[in-house]
Protein backbone atom coordinates (compact mmCIF):
# COMPACT_ATOMS: atom_id res chain seq x y z
CA UNK A 1 0.00 0.00 0.00
CA UNK A 2 1.00 3.53 -0.64
CA UNK A 3 1.06 4.30 3.02
CA UNK A 4 2.13 7.94 4.83
CA UNK A 5 3.44 8.54 8.32
CA UNK A 6 3.38 11.42 11.05
CA UNK A 7 5.20 11.61 13.66
CA UNK A 8 8.32 9.91 14.15
CA UNK A 9 9.52 9.72 18.08
CA UNK A 10 10.87 6.80 19.84
CA UNK A 11 7.49 4.94 18.66
CA UNK A 12 6.76 6.09 15.88
CA UNK A 13 10.29 5.38 14.16
CA UNK A 14 10.03 1.78 15.12
CA UNK A 15 6.85 1.14 13.36
CA UNK A 16 7.55 3.55 9.99
CA UNK A 17 10.93 1.00 9.73
CA UNK A 18 8.44 -2.12 10.07
CA UNK A 19 6.27 -0.78 7.16
CA UNK A 20 8.65 -0.47 5.18
CA UNK A 21 10.20 -3.93 5.91
CA UNK A 22 7.06 -5.25 5.02
CA UNK A 23 7.60 -3.66 1.54
CA UNK A 24 4.90 -0.67 1.80
CA UNK A 25 5.45 2.55 0.07
CA UNK A 26 6.15 5.00 2.61
CA UNK A 27 6.30 8.87 2.52
CA UNK A 28 7.25 9.82 5.85
CA UNK A 29 6.74 13.69 7.89
CA UNK A 30 8.28 14.98 10.66
CA UNK A 31 8.49 18.23 11.79
CA UNK A 32 12.42 17.46 13.36
CA UNK A 33 13.54 16.70 9.92
CA UNK A 34 16.89 15.25 10.95
CA UNK A 35 14.73 12.05 12.42
CA UNK A 36 14.11 11.19 8.72
CA UNK A 37 17.20 10.45 7.55
CA UNK A 38 17.68 6.90 8.72
CA UNK A 39 14.12 6.36 7.12
CA UNK A 40 14.94 7.99 3.86
CA UNK A 41 17.61 5.88 3.68
CA UNK A 42 16.19 2.74 3.55
CA UNK A 43 13.69 3.84 1.07
CA UNK A 44 10.80 6.50 2.29
CA UNK A 45 10.37 9.71 0.52
CA UNK A 46 10.68 12.87 3.07
CA UNK A 47 7.53 14.92 2.28
CA UNK A 48 7.49 18.32 2.36
CA UNK A 49 4.73 19.37 4.38
CA UNK A 50 1.53 17.14 6.22
CA UNK A 51 -0.82 17.32 2.99
CA UNK A 52 2.31 15.44 0.98
CA UNK A 53 2.00 12.58 3.43
CA UNK A 54 -1.52 12.51 2.37
CA UNK A 55 -1.43 11.28 -0.99
CA UNK A 56 -1.78 7.78 -0.43
CA UNK A 57 -4.44 4.86 0.46
CA UNK A 58 -3.73 5.54 4.75
CA UNK A 59 -1.50 7.73 6.51
CA UNK A 60 -0.54 7.25 10.29
CA UNK A 61 -0.27 9.84 12.66
CA UNK A 62 1.59 8.94 16.01
CA UNK A 63 1.97 12.36 18.11
CA UNK A 64 2.40 13.48 21.64
CA UNK A 65 -0.96 14.08 22.60
CA UNK A 66 -4.32 15.69 21.74
CA UNK A 67 -2.45 19.46 20.66
CA UNK A 68 -0.23 17.61 18.59
CA UNK A 69 -2.70 15.42 16.90
CA UNK A 70 -5.23 18.57 16.24
CA UNK A 71 -2.22 20.50 14.54
CA UNK A 72 -1.44 18.17 11.77
CA UNK A 73 -5.15 17.22 11.46
CA UNK A 74 -6.86 20.66 11.44
CA UNK A 75 -6.16 23.71 8.92
CA UNK A 76 -5.36 24.38 5.33
CA UNK A 77 -2.58 22.11 5.17
CA UNK A 78 -3.64 19.54 7.54
CA UNK A 79 -4.69 15.54 7.53
CA UNK A 80 -8.45 16.62 7.25
CA UNK A 81 -8.10 18.84 3.77
CA UNK A 82 -5.84 16.53 1.97
CA UNK A 83 -6.70 13.04 2.65
CA UNK A 84 -8.74 11.77 -0.50
CA UNK A 85 -11.80 10.05 -0.58
CA UNK A 86 -11.95 6.88 1.29
CA UNK A 87 -8.84 6.86 2.14
CA UNK A 88 -8.26 6.16 6.31
CA UNK A 89 -6.42 8.57 9.06
CA UNK A 90 -5.22 5.64 11.40
CA UNK A 91 -4.26 7.16 14.80
CA UNK A 92 -1.78 5.35 16.98
CA UNK A 93 -1.47 8.17 19.39
CA UNK A 94 -2.62 7.88 22.92
CA UNK A 95 -5.43 10.52 22.32
CA UNK A 96 -8.39 11.62 24.58
CA UNK A 97 -11.49 10.02 24.18
CA UNK A 98 -13.44 13.05 23.26
CA UNK A 99 -10.97 13.94 20.43
CA UNK A 100 -11.13 10.22 18.91
CA UNK A 101 -15.22 11.39 18.36
CA UNK A 102 -14.39 14.77 16.61
CA UNK A 103 -12.25 12.80 14.41
CA UNK A 104 -13.99 9.69 13.58
CA UNK A 105 -16.90 12.63 13.05
CA UNK A 106 -15.12 14.57 10.83
CA UNK A 107 -13.41 12.20 8.86
CA UNK A 108 -17.10 10.92 8.12
CA UNK A 109 -17.73 14.40 7.03
CA UNK A 110 -15.35 14.60 4.64
CA UNK A 111 -15.87 11.22 3.36
CA UNK A 112 -12.41 9.58 4.55
CA UNK A 113 -12.44 6.79 7.32
CA UNK A 114 -10.97 7.01 10.92
CA UNK A 115 -9.13 3.92 12.54
CA UNK A 116 -8.08 4.13 15.99
CA UNK A 117 -5.23 1.86 16.34
CA UNK A 118 -3.11 3.24 19.84
CA UNK A 119 -0.42 0.31 20.60
CA UNK A 120 0.92 -1.32 24.08
CA UNK A 121 4.47 -1.31 24.33
CA UNK A 122 8.03 0.67 24.56
CA UNK A 123 10.17 1.40 21.97
CA UNK A 124 12.11 -1.85 21.74
CA UNK A 125 9.22 -3.57 20.78
CA UNK A 126 7.97 -0.88 18.31
CA UNK A 127 11.51 -1.15 16.42
CA UNK A 128 11.09 -4.98 16.43
CA UNK A 129 7.52 -5.21 15.26
CA UNK A 130 5.98 -6.87 18.34
CA UNK A 131 3.94 -4.06 19.81
CA UNK A 132 -0.02 -4.86 20.06
CA UNK A 133 -1.99 -2.77 18.31
CA UNK A 134 -6.02 -1.90 20.14
CA UNK A 135 -7.87 -1.48 16.34
CA UNK A 136 -11.63 0.17 16.47
CA UNK A 137 -13.45 1.88 13.34
CA UNK A 138 -15.85 0.36 10.58
CA UNK A 139 -14.98 -3.05 9.36
CA UNK A 140 -14.18 -2.30 6.26
CA UNK A 141 -11.75 0.61 7.20
CA UNK A 142 -10.27 -1.84 9.57
CA UNK A 143 -10.15 -5.01 7.10
CA UNK A 144 -8.43 -2.87 4.40
CA UNK A 145 -5.55 -1.85 6.86
CA UNK A 146 -5.27 -5.29 8.76
CA UNK A 147 -1.90 -5.82 6.85
CA UNK A 148 -0.41 -2.44 8.38
CA UNK A 149 -1.42 -2.85 11.56
CA UNK A 150 0.31 -6.43 11.35
CA UNK A 151 3.74 -4.96 10.23
CA UNK A 152 4.19 -2.67 13.12
CA UNK A 153 2.40 -5.42 15.39
CA UNK A 154 2.61 -9.34 17.10
CA UNK A 155 -1.27 -8.76 17.38
CA UNK A 156 -4.23 -6.87 16.68
CA UNK A 157 -7.35 -6.74 18.45
CA UNK A 158 -10.35 -5.35 17.70
CA UNK A 159 -12.50 -4.24 19.70
CA UNK A 160 -15.30 -2.22 18.15
CA UNK A 161 -16.77 -0.41 15.43
CA UNK A 162 -16.39 2.84 17.34
CA UNK A 163 -12.97 4.50 17.36
CA UNK A 164 -12.95 5.77 20.48
CA UNK A 165 -13.77 2.45 22.30
CA UNK A 166 -9.68 1.85 21.35
CA UNK A 167 -8.83 4.70 22.86
CA UNK A 168 -10.83 3.98 26.11
CA UNK A 169 -8.68 0.44 26.47
CA UNK A 170 -5.83 2.37 25.18
CA UNK A 171 -5.97 4.41 28.28
CA UNK A 172 -7.43 1.84 31.23
CA UNK A 173 -4.53 -0.04 30.10
CA UNK A 174 -2.00 2.64 30.92
CA UNK A 175 -3.48 3.32 33.99
CA UNK A 176 -2.78 -0.27 34.77
CA UNK A 177 0.55 0.14 33.43
CA UNK A 178 0.88 2.96 36.17
CA UNK A 179 -1.00 1.34 38.92
CA UNK A 180 1.96 -1.46 38.54
CA UNK A 181 4.54 0.95 38.81
CA UNK A 182 3.06 2.37 41.81
CA UNK A 183 2.76 -0.66 43.47
CA UNK A 184 5.87 -2.32 42.86
CA UNK A 185 7.71 1.14 43.84
CA UNK A 186 5.72 0.54 47.59
CA UNK A 187 6.24 -3.46 47.58
CA UNK A 188 10.26 -2.90 46.90
CA UNK A 189 10.39 0.44 49.29
CA UNK A 190 8.51 -2.09 51.88
CA UNK A 191 10.84 -5.11 51.62
CA UNK A 192 14.20 -3.29 51.05
CA UNK A 193 13.85 -1.58 54.01
CA UNK A 194 13.62 -4.60 56.11
CA UNK A 195 16.60 -5.79 55.04
CA UNK A 196 15.41 -8.04 51.84
CA UNK A 197 17.75 -7.83 49.06
CA UNK A 198 15.10 -6.05 46.12
CA UNK A 199 16.71 -7.96 43.33
CA UNK A 200 15.83 -11.50 44.94
CA UNK A 201 12.63 -10.39 45.72
CA UNK A 202 11.67 -9.64 42.31
CA UNK A 203 13.33 -12.80 41.21
CA UNK A 204 10.56 -13.99 44.02
CA UNK A 205 7.84 -12.52 42.01
CA UNK A 206 8.48 -12.80 38.74
CA UNK A 207 9.07 -16.38 39.12
CA UNK A 208 5.60 -17.74 40.76
CA UNK A 209 2.58 -15.51 40.69
CA UNK A 210 3.84 -12.28 39.30
CA UNK A 211 5.34 -13.47 36.36
CA UNK A 212 3.54 -11.33 33.58
CA UNK A 213 6.31 -8.64 31.69
CA UNK A 214 5.29 -5.97 33.03
CA UNK A 215 6.33 -6.90 36.56
CA UNK A 216 9.81 -7.90 35.22
CA UNK A 217 10.21 -4.92 32.80
CA UNK A 218 9.22 -2.18 35.22
CA UNK A 219 10.73 -4.11 38.29
CA UNK A 220 14.58 -4.05 36.95
CA UNK A 221 14.16 -0.39 35.72
CA UNK A 222 13.00 0.84 39.43
CA UNK A 223 15.47 -1.57 40.35
CA UNK A 224 18.49 -0.09 38.49
CA UNK A 225 16.73 3.64 38.68
CA UNK A 226 17.52 2.94 34.92
CA UNK A 227 15.51 6.32 34.12
CA UNK A 228 17.31 7.67 31.46
CA UNK A 229 16.81 7.69 28.31
CA UNK A 230 13.16 7.67 28.80
CA UNK A 231 11.16 4.92 26.99
CA UNK A 232 7.84 6.98 27.68
CA UNK A 233 8.44 10.52 29.58
CA UNK A 234 6.99 11.94 32.66
CA UNK A 235 4.99 14.40 31.33
CA UNK A 236 3.12 11.50 28.91
CA UNK A 237 2.36 9.41 32.20
CA UNK A 238 0.43 12.51 33.32
CA UNK A 239 -1.15 13.38 30.59
CA UNK A 240 -2.49 9.96 30.24
CA UNK A 241 -3.55 9.65 33.56
CA UNK A 242 -5.31 12.80 33.09
CA UNK A 243 -6.92 11.79 29.74
CA UNK A 244 -7.92 8.09 31.87
CA UNK A 245 -9.75 10.77 34.76
CA UNK A 246 -11.61 12.34 32.25
CA UNK A 247 -12.70 9.42 30.62
CA UNK A 248 -14.04 8.48 34.17
CA UNK A 249 -15.63 12.20 34.69
CA UNK A 250 -17.64 11.33 31.29
CA UNK A 251 -18.62 7.96 32.34
CA UNK A 252 -19.10 8.64 35.97
CA UNK A 253 -16.81 6.38 37.19
CA UNK A 254 -14.80 7.25 39.94
CA UNK A 255 -11.23 6.34 39.77
CA UNK A 256 -9.69 7.30 43.46
CA UNK A 257 -6.48 5.23 42.51
CA UNK A 258 -5.82 6.96 39.31
CA UNK A 259 -6.09 10.52 41.26
CA UNK A 260 -3.25 8.92 43.26
CA UNK A 261 -1.36 8.58 39.65
CA UNK A 262 -1.92 12.17 38.90
CA UNK A 263 -0.39 13.86 41.84
CA UNK A 264 2.61 10.77 41.85
CA UNK A 265 3.25 12.15 37.78
CA UNK A 266 3.11 15.39 39.30
CA UNK A 267 5.74 15.43 42.07
CA UNK A 268 7.85 14.60 39.31
CA UNK A 269 7.42 17.44 37.46
CA UNK A 270 7.34 19.85 40.28
CA UNK A 271 11.11 18.01 40.70
CA UNK A 272 11.86 19.34 37.41
CA UNK A 273 11.67 15.84 36.48
CA UNK A 274 10.46 16.07 32.81
CA UNK A 275 13.00 14.01 31.17
CA UNK A 276 12.86 10.67 33.46
CA UNK A 277 11.07 7.77 32.14
CA UNK A 278 7.50 7.45 33.83
CA UNK A 279 9.04 4.65 35.76
CA UNK A 280 10.34 6.63 37.76
CA UNK A 281 7.15 6.93 40.01
CA UNK A 282 8.27 3.76 41.27
CA UNK A 283 11.32 5.48 43.26
CA UNK A 284 8.91 7.99 45.08
CA UNK A 285 7.73 5.48 47.83
CA UNK A 286 11.42 4.76 49.06
CA UNK A 287 11.93 8.42 49.46
CA UNK A 288 9.04 8.70 50.91
CA UNK A 289 10.56 6.31 53.22
CA UNK A 290 13.62 7.79 53.85
CA UNK A 291 15.08 4.85 52.05
CA UNK A 292 19.07 5.19 50.37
Amino acid sequence: MKVGFIGLGQMGAGMAANLLEAGHELTIYNRTRSKTRTLIDKGAWAAKDVAEACQGDAVFTMLADDLAVESVVYGDGGVLAHLRNGAIHISASTISVALSERLTADHAAAAQRFVAAPVFGRPEMAEKGQLFVVAAGAADAVGDVDALLAAVGQRTFVVSDEPKAANLVKLSGNFLIASVIESLGEALALVAKGGIDKRQYLELLTSTLFSAPIYKTYGDLIIQEKFEPAGFAVPLGHKDIRLVLAAGEQLRVPMPLANILRDRFLTLLAQGQERLDWSAVGSLPARDAGAD
